[in-house]
């Protein structure tokens, strides 16, 4: 037996003792700017607030986005973990409300250039979220580039953030359309819905919507489901330049009211079949599947 056949079983053992599962979404959008690492930050809040342990990797590289947000400065990255031989608990920040995350750092940018070991030890250490949360948030970044598409292709649930900008909706698709030609994308085994950021009211949301899925479902074959809306709205500008999120900062604000309802309806319309399927340990073994 091979090395890589042997971290396969290491892997399909570990996800045989654990039947309960943290949940994988992945966040992204087709072009930077439409609100994605405040979604992710205020979604992980509106949860927690429901009782889940929530955990947010941000994966969008270099440019730190959620500590930014949070104004906190990590004194570890996944580098850390990856590199300098810390653990996974070493790496883990406190933000609010019991939400944590972990800094991508540079780290995940130099992914495909591991080797087997070091890709063991990341699977490995990783691998422990499981214990640690009931959803992994994976703020990718925006774009189209590898380091996105796999991440994405790895995730059993997607959420794109997408705003009225004509460039916003083209480039949602255009994402869509490339994650479709990536290798080891699975449209059958994704469940991908839709966010309408910065929309005046739920007409406008719905119609953003309606002409993506048009078009998405005309040209790539595909379905998206409709999430909500989060609507354009001055106190989300005020929480970010006070580096707080709106759902803490002004908590019966509209916005903070629709990240409660886009959190209540992630939790209530789970799907069996996906759950079953989740799982970070899945969620690293098909992010590695190429160099295992």
């Amino acid at each position: 037996m091979d090395q890589a056949e042997n971290l396969r079983n290491i892997i399909k053992k570990q996800n045989q003792k654990n039947v309960d599962n943290a949940r994988v979404i992945a966040v992204t959008s087709g072009k930077g700017g439409v609100g994605k690492s405040s979604f992710s930050i205020n979604i992980a809040i509106q949860l927690a607030r429901m009782g889940k342990k929530v955990i947010i990797l941000d994966a969008d590289f270099g440019l730190a986005n959620i500590e930014v947000m949070l104004g906190i400065i990590p004194k570890a990255n996944l580098s850390d973990l990856m590199f300098r031989g810390k653990e996974l608990k070493e790496i883990i920040l406190d933000g609010p409300e019991g939400v944590q995350f972990i800094s991508g750092g540079s780290g995940i940018a130099k992914l495909s250039n591991l080797d087997r070991e070091q890709i063991k030890r990341l699977v490995s250490k990783l691998s422990e979220l499981e214990e640690l949360a009931d959803v992994v948030i994976i703020d990718t970044g925006a774009g189209m580039s590898s380091s996105v598409m796999e991440f994405l292709v790895a995730a059993p649930e997607i959420v794109i953030i997408t705003t009225p900008e004509p460039t916003s909706i083209t480039d949602s698709y255009a994402l869509l359309k490339g994650l479709t030609m990536y290798e080891g994308f699975d449209a059958q085994n994704t469940r991908i819905r839709v966010i309408a950021n910065k929309v005046s009211g739920p007409e406008e949301g719905r119609s953003l919507y309606e002409k993506l899925s048009m078009v998405i479902k005309q040209f790539l074959k595909m379905d998206v489901e409709f999430l909500g809306i989060v609507p354009q709205d001055n106190t989300i500008s005020k929480a970010v330049m006070k580096q707080k999120p709106v759902s803490i900062m002004y908590p019966e604000s509209e916005s903070a009211r629709n990240f409660y309802n886009i959190a209540q309806a992630l939790e209530t319309n789970q799907d069996p079949v996906f759950i079953r399927k989740n799982g970070i340990r899945n969620f690293l073994r098909n992010v590695f599947a190429k160099n295992m």
